[in-house]
């Protein structure tokens, strides 16, 4: 397994706007387009956030890249998000509850 996780901040519209819209739009297709086993989205408060994606492979992560530009270009138009860092590598130990496997939406959120 192969995890990319990407920094990003938004310069207009609140982070709050950005996820109702990223569930709206991109979320249940964002892991069958760009071939990830999981997309998470997170809220780390300041107007900025990151993702967790994983794939099975490294080459399936590069596959993706193309399909991650033209999310990122839609929404940085809308909401002037940016990407402020990204980190890559190879999963070296996972687990996972089967909570995991359940969609969460902004609806959703528990302290």
């Amino acid at each position: 397994m192969y995890a990319v996780v990407r920094l990003y901040t938004t310069q207009s519209g609140s982070a709050e706007e950005v996820f109702e819209q990223v569930e709206r739009e991109f979320a249940d297709r964002v892991p069958q387009r760009v071939g990830a086993l999981l997309y998470t989205a997170v809220d780390t408060g300041d107007g900025s956030a990151l993702t967790v994606t994983l794939f099975a492979d490294e080459q399936a992560a590069d596959r993706s890249e193309a399909a991650v530009a033209q999310v990122q270009q839609s929404l940085g138009a809308r909401f002037g998000i940016e990407e402020t860092g990204v980190r890559r590598g190879a999963v070296m130990v996972s687990r996972g509850d089967a909570a995991v496997a359940r969609p969460v939406g902004i609806g959703d959120r528990r302290s």
